[in-house]
């Protein structure tokens, strides 16, 4: 994540740039595909922090460092007081492309808001992106705990790869979704 904001302020040094790393679902409600967040990584306190006070979702911080080294991106995260944990590495193996509709990359990436629960109501913020610059990836994964500590077991299935080097993507606040 980096330029993360508040509209019409500048982005802080420090405070502004920091590793994420989510695990989510999707979801469709009252017609409107989006995304609901079983839990989100990131190396900065004070942004997990604000995330859980101003828009309830399940942030926890955790020490994270990202890497790229000969094009090949190594990542590493590790959840405080946790066993939650992610080590491995990536890289793109193809050119940028958008993803043609009906495909599984367009189903997966053109989603255009988040889902969130709190307090038993359902919330919804709108996001607003361009279409994901998308390129295949090949993966190498050695530790990957971070589902299992939600009490999701991952199938043993080749994963579907993609990379995207950057989205710039607008949120809007908060609103109930029922």
């Amino acid at each position: 994540m980096s330029g993360i904001r508040r509209r019409g302020l500048p982005a802080v040094p420090g405070l502004s740039r920091f590793p994420e790393l989510n695990v989510r679902t999707y979801v469709t409600y009252g017609g409107k595909a989006g995304v609901y967040f079983l839990s989100l990584e990131a190396g900065n306190l004070i942004a997990v922090l604000a995330a859980r006070a101003f828009y309830h979702l399940p942030y926890f911080n955790a020490d994270m460092t990202t890497q790229e080294r000969g094009g090949i991106i190594h990542y590493f995260s590790r959840r405080y007081r946790s066993q939650a944990e992610f080590r491995g590495r990536y890289r793109p193996t193809s050119e940028i492309r958008l993803a043609t509709p009906g495909s599984i990359e367009h189903w997966l990436t053109e989603r255009y808001c988040l889902y969130v629960t709190h307090r038993g109501l359902l919330y919804r913020g709108e996001i607003h992106h361009a279409q994901w610059p998308l390129q295949t990836a090949e993966a190498e994964l050695e530790t990957n705990t971070v589902a299992a500590a939600g009490g999701i077991s991952l199938p043993d299935t080749t994963p579907h790869l993609l990379f995207a080097r950057k989205l710039d993507v607008l949120i809007w606040p908060l609103a109930h979704a029922e």
